[in-house]
């Protein structure tokens, strides 16, 4: 049976380069033949794409591994080796995506929005690239890289028209039954909802607008008290909120007060909702036992519920009319690194930084060639400049990605 999911671990592993091909041209009366090792493929990449037909992250649960093709091996005659295919991952309007350390990377609003979530792996360089007057017959190429490759944590805050914010039992679910086609759980008891449930309201007039079923609030909630914090995030996007107050005996509660905590928990959590468009509706209008002067409903009798659905039509089509149109979709790329040198407190220097770990990791450093064409790319890189100012001596150990040697300064 399926569900709404709206948090989530993804792993994502981008494609494998693929290795640069050693070889030289073996023709008829041609005694010594140039080189002629074509290129690896680039590994498949992997993204994150927003897709409104995606409603939540349910994908993720039992499957949180994604990752892309990887790139095919230069061969001889020049021959290069194909490319992965990038992987494009479907995730919800509105997902956001977090490292390890919890900050955001990316934020997924709209859709066709795509954030680089993994880099396929760079293809090495066949021989015939390193072809030059000081080097006639290059007996290397360059090796594979490994693609990027890491967790993300994935979180949906709900891209909805309406949200209703009620405490338990308060008729939320049985209002979005009554004009959606939504089936959320409806029983005489607290708790009733523990996920959010999307509903689709249609007019007469072709209007449309989505209203989201957020589990009851308790006070307290902004503070995290219960699911609080897990529930308020998806209201944080909704355009219009609808306060719903029980017109029956809720914990000696009465609607007003109901209602002065229900916004008091908004503003709480997030500031700017005290400017968002709201209209507070006391709900069971059928059995109300308390005195309520404003709207008042009956999901069970359908009291007042065309009238409310209208000025919920009135301020969603202000709310979307003010919004910004979005044009195109944006893409999110990781910020490019340069070389840095951390010294650890082991006395060993790492030098971080994906072009100085590709100069080493791509290269064949048991060959004399090779190892000198590495060494010429760090000091393109200026990485012995670095490391010199990062307080490196003579015998210190320097880390670049899984290679390890001993420091020698320039002389």
């Amino acid at each position: 049976m399926s569900g709404f999911v709206d948090e989530a671990n993804l792993h994502a592993k981008g494609g494998n380069g693929g290795a640069g091909c050693v070889s030289f041209r073996r023709e008829a009366h041609v005694s010594k033949g140039g080189p002629d090792g074509g290129d690896g493929g680039n590994g498949g990449n992997v993204w994150l794409v927003a897709d409104r037909n995606i409603a939540s992250l349910l994908a993720f649960k039992d499957f949180p591994f994604r990752r892309g093709d990887d790139g095919g091996h230069g061969h001889g005659k020049k021959k290069h080796g194909r490319g992965g295919q990038d992987t494009y991952v479907k995730v919800p309007e509105g997902t956001i995506v977090r490292n390890a350390e919890n900050s955001v990377l990316a934020d997924l609003v709209n859709e066709g929005d795509r954030w680089l979530a993994a880099e396929g792996g760079t293809g090495g360089r066949g021989n015939v690239r390193f072809l030059s007057n000081k080097l006639r017959a290059p007996g290397f190429a360059e090796q594979a890289e490994i693609g990027q490759e890491r967790w993300l944590r994935l979180e949906l805050k709900l891209m909805a028209d309406v949200a209703l914010v009620g405490f338990p039992n308060a008729g939320k679910s049985t209002f979005i039954s009554r004009v959606s086609s939504a089936k959320p759980k409806v029983a005489a008891y607290p708790f009733t909802t523990l996920k959010p449930h999307l509903g689709v309201v249609r007019r007469s007039d072709e209007f449309e607008m989505v209203i989201a079923d957020i589990p009851g609030l308790i006070e307290g909630a902004a503070e995290g008290r219960g699911l609080g914090h897990q529930f308020l995030r998806h209201v944080e996007r909704a355009r219009v909120l609808l306060v719903m107050v029980d017109l029956a005996e809720v914990e000696g509660k009465d609607p007003q007060e109901q209602a002065d905590i229900l916004v008091n928990e908004l503003e709480s959590y997030d500031a700017e909702l005290a400017q968002r468009p709201r209209l507070i509706v006391g709900t069971k209008g059928d059995a109300a036992t308390l005195d309520w002067s404003g709207i008042r409903i009956s999901s069970v009798t359908g009291e007042g519920i065309d009238r409310l659905v209208g000025e919920l039509q009135t301020l969603v089509n202000e709310a979307r009319a003010e919004q910004p149109k979005q044009t195109q979709y944006v893409v999110h790329r990781p910020t490019p690194e340069g070389v840095s040198v951390v010294r650890h407190d082991n006395g060993t220097f790492e030098v971080i930084g994906r072009q100085a770990e590709r100069a080493v990791a791509l290269s064949d450093l048991t060959n004399v060639d090779a190892m000198a064409h590495a060494q010429h790319r760090l000091q393109q890189l200026r990485v012995p400049r670095a490391l010199a100012r990062a307080g490196a001596s003579e015998g210190d150990t320097v880390i670049i990605g899984t290679f390890e040697f001993d420091y020698e300064p320039d002389v």
